[in-house]
């Protein structure tokens, strides 16, 4: 068995030889093998010549350098298609994340899971970024179905299976464990000793909160409606234009019974709200159907056939 660590890196000098050290510290003398990758997510310091001196010393230390930055999902994406192990373990560069805790996520993992995440249960952050993660980590639950105290928690492990059949870009990094999940992966979680950061300062902000929020949408659409689309646009388009048809009728019937039967007060209908809510109502639900047919012509012309399930064994007949 060989394990993978991936840490992306973003102007993370400071910290990599330490990091290093500790990662060492652990790995010595582990009855498998390891190899150590740092992905260079276009850091403007010194940490590409530090990762280089490092893999100098350490032959299991490799590195990736990206042109500019990226973010962490196209880091972690890179790292995932160059690693070289059975099982994956990625890491944040700056030392919060405590190494030791390696070999009890290989124990818990087992034969039983297939993503172990991390949980920070005394997070040593301000609270500006405290109390907005409880606030993420319960609406990410909330909405996937998938229960876990701290979903974007800096330190996972999974198998290669995991990284083989899940897709990267955008902020979808912190949602490893529910893309896991929506392929059938077993998840579960474990407590970590979060440290207080030493070097640098945190790259987080309500602008990347808000694309949290956003890509999270992403992944709950995902989970519900990637192979039928028509499912939640149809539905939606059908009950906009039910509504606005309902509202046509109505004035229809109006009309009829002021001037043909003659029974009821006459009233000008052009100028009334209602017959324009009804007709924005009836349009916009023909919209949203005509999207759920060209999304369900996109899905059915573009999917592969594996993209539907996921194959966790195979039993084949001797030749």
């Amino acid at each position: 068995m060989r394990l993978s660590i991936l840490i992306p890196v973003y102007n993370e000098s400071e910290s990599l030889v330490e990091l290093h050290r500790e990662l060492s510290v652990v790995l010595d003398g582990q009855p498998f093998d390891s190899e150590i990758l740092f992905i260079d997510d276009g850091s403007r310091d010194a940490s590409w010549a530090t990762i280089r001196d490092l893999s100098r010393q350490d032959s299991r230390v490799r590195g990736i350098r990206f042109r500019r930055n990226f973010g962490k999902a196209a880091a972690l994406s890179a790292g995932m298609h160059a690693a070289c192990g059975e099982l994956m373990m990625m890491l944040d560069a700056d030392l919060q994340d405590d190494p030791a805790g390696i070999p009890h996520f290989l124990e818990t993992l087992g034969d039983d899971w297939d993503v172990v995440n991390g949980w920070k249960i005394r997070r040593l952050d301000p609270w500006h970024k405290v109390y907005p993660s409880w606030v993420f980590n319960a609406m990410v639950s909330r909405l996937t179905g998938l229960r876990l105290h701290d979903h974007n928690c800096g330190i996972k492990l999974f198998r290669a299976e995991v990284a083989r059949e899940i897709r990267l870009y955008g902020e979808l990094h912190r949602f490893i464990p529910v893309l896991a999940h929506m392929r059938g992966f077993k998840v579960t979680e474990i407590e970590v000793h979060h440290r207080s950061r030493q070097h640098g300062h945190s790259k987080y902000g309500f602008r990347r909160f808000t694309r949290g929020f956003l890509d999270l949408l992403t992944v709950s659409f995902l989970s519900f409606y990637r192979q039928r689309p028509q499912h939640l646009l149809g539905a939606t388009g059908l009950m906009l234009f039910g509504v606005g048809a309902a509202g046509l009728f109505w004035l229809a019937i109006e009309w009829f019974l002021m001037n043909i039967l003659q029974t009821w007060p006459a009233t000008p209908i052009g100028g009334r709200p209602l017959l324009a809510y009804s007709l924005a109502f009836a349009v916009l639900g023909a919209q949203a159907m005509t999207l759920g047919f060209l999304a369900e012509l996109i899905v059915h012309f573009n999917s592969r056939e594996s993209d539907g399930y996921s194959v966790a064994e195979r039993i084949e007949h001797a030749p």
